[in-house]
């Protein structure tokens, strides 16, 4: 069975977060293979990137952090899953990411489309 591979990505990110893939849900079982978080600026910044189950509205008890509060040095990046993690998710999550910084982060987010029905 081919697998569609698919990639997200995000420029700029702030202290308003952003939501992954495109402002939008996911849409099937999903498997995301790699969250890449890069800083953009000569200071440090600090990060958290989240999920939302099933599309319940963004408040702190809705929260599933995968990183929380994560210092990311100036000019540097942050491997959010690592050594081989991957994340399932099913149509209605969505992917959250924020920096502590205005237009301070750029998140690459690879994922596989549609593992299974």
């Amino acid at each position: 069975m081919a697998q569609n591979f698919r990639r997200y990505v995000e420029k700029s990110i702030g202290n308003t977060a952003a939501s992954l893939p495109d402002s939008g849900n996911f849409d099937s079982y999903d498997t995301i293979v790699g969250i890449n978080l890069a800083n953009r600026l000569a200071q440090q910044i600090t990060v958290s990137v989240y999920m939302l189950a099933g599309g319940v509205p963004d408040n702190l008890a809705n929260r599933y952090y995968i990183v929380k509060d994560a210092p990311i040095p100036a000019g540097s990046t942050l491997q959010a899953l690592d050594g081989g993690a991957k994340i399932v998710v099913q149509s209605g999550d969505r992917l959250w990411i924020v920096s502590d910084t205005a237009s301070s982060l750029d998140a690459w987010v690879s994922a596989v489309d549609a593992i299974s029905t």
